[in-house]
C-alpha cells in the first residue's frame, strides 16, 4: 500500500520504477519501488521479509495514498482475489 508521506499533503503518487520483479525475494527494509509526488521522489522499502508475489500497480500508473501496489508473502501463498 502507498503510505502517507510524513508532513506532506499528498493524495496520489506515481510509480516511477519497480526495483524488484514478481518472484524476487525481499529483505525487510530493502528498496522495492520508486515513487514520486509533485514535489519529491523516493524509494519505498519492503515492510517485511518475503517474496514479491504480484505487482498490482504498473510503472507510470498513478495510485492514491492507501492504494494497493502489490502483494508480498511466502512462496506459494495465494493472492487475494478481492
Amino acid at each position: 500500500m502507498v503510505p502517507k508521506t510524513g508532513g506532506m499533503n499528498t493524495t496520489k503518487v506515481n510509480i516511477v520504477k519497480w526495483l524488484k520483479n514478481e518472484g524476487d525475494a525481499l529483505k525487510q527494509g530493502e528498496p522495492v519501488v520508486e515513487l514520486e509526488t509533485e514535489k519529491v521522489s523516493y524509494e519505498l522499502d519492503a515492510p517485511v521479509e518475503g517474496v514479491l508475489l504480484k505487482i498490482m500497480a504498473r510503472e507510470r500508473a498513478e495510485v492514491e495514498v492507501g492504494g494497493l501496489l502489490g502483494y508480498i508473502g511466502k512462496p506459494g501463498d495465494a493472492i487475494p482475489t478481492s
